[in-house]
């Protein structure tokens, strides 16, 4: 794991998708409203994080390895705010095309548990890049970058011309290009070095419908998505089951969960990729690079917001569990 670590800190990732700032007020509740039967929550602090693909580069600088995010920040305080998040953990940062506001997500915690979310974002942003600009946005970055992650969150600033043209490019440079997929947007992309999709999303990328506390069709799962797609490498995450790893549409093993205790999963998939593209990266076989970002998504669910993971936290979390 060490030697691992050494290696990712050597690594440079660029980051493409839609990215938002995640807002948490945190507080209590001792009394119910004389106006409606809801919580009077008084209100102890507020806190801001990166979320969406923001969060993704955000754990590729905790884990040590040097990002550059792009996505969409509109000229309003929301977007100021997390590019200055950002920027002091030392992300750069290139502002896509677009118009709008920052995606906001707002989630009220009270007592350690989340009594709601409150999302503000204009339907339909018209965050894309212009497909004639594409090459001019991320030519350079991608010849810079050892890696390309691709990370959708179903907002508009992934669509099949980029896919198509930041994977061409990153191929032609010999990058590793990773997606974490929303099956739902139906966008066209084909032989990756990783997909993370999770139970769900793997389910909707193979065509499949599945009943209710059904075993997951792993074997079948696995060979449509690689009849479709074609990934060099998928890695299903399973929540509380575990990583399914297939190599070339067959299944392989189940990783077990590193998780000794869950408070919030929000953001688990974002250290899941980020993890596993700098394993991958960095030389690792794909069991070595699960069983890093195992480790890895292990931490991050034992706290509680949208959050990240150091090395030396996956060391002492690898230490505990010998």
């Amino acid at each position: 794991m060490k030697s691992l670590l050494k290696k990712i800190s050597k690594l440079h990732v660029l980051v493409i998708g839609d990215v938002m700032l995640d807002h948490y007020i945190w507080g209590d509740a001792a009394r119910i409203s004389p106006e409606a039967p809801v919580p009077v929550i008084d209100v102890d602090r507020d806190t801001y994080s990166a979320g969406g693909a923001a969060n993704v580069a955000l754990n590729l600088a905790s884990l040590g390895a040097r990002a550059v995010i792009a996505g969409f920040f509109g000229k309003d305080d929301a977007g100021k705010r997390l590019d200055g998040i950002l920027k002091a953990k030392g992300i750069g940062t290139i502002a896509t095309p677009g118009r709008g506001s920052t995606i906001l997500k707002t989630r009220v915690i009270v007592r350690r548990q989340q009594l709601c979310r409150l999302d503000r974002e204009s339907p339909q942003h018209g965050y894309h890049v212009d497909p004639d600009r594409i090459e001019a946005t991320f030519e350079k970055a991608i010849r810079r970058c050892d890696a390309v992650i691709l990370s959708d969150y179903a907002k508009g600033v992934l669509t099949d011309d980029l896919i198509m043209k930041v994977s061409a490019m990153a191929r032609a440079h010999r990058k590793l290009v990773a997606i974490d997929p929303k099956p739902r947007r139906k966008l066209r992309f084909f032989e990756p070095d990783l997909l993370t999709p999770n139970r769900q999303e793997a389910l909707q990328l193979a065509g499949l419908e599945q009943e209710p506390h059904q075993p997951f069709p792993m074997a079948e799962t696995c060979a449509r998505i690689y009849e479709q797609y074609r990934p060099k490498n998928l890695v299903i995450t399973l929540s509380e089951d575990g990583m399914l790893l297939s190599h070339r549409g067959k299944a392989g093993r189940i990783i077990p969960t590193a998780a000794r205790e869950v408070f919030d999963v929000s953001g688990a998939g974002d250290t899941a990729i980020a993890a596993l593209t700098l394993g991958l990266a960095a030389g690792a076989v794909l069991e070595e690079a699960a069983q890093f970002a195992n480790a890895a998504a292990g931490v991050v669910v034992g706290k509680l917001g949208t959050a990240t993971v150091t090395p030396d936290e996956i060391l002492a979390h690898v230490s505990e569990e010998k």
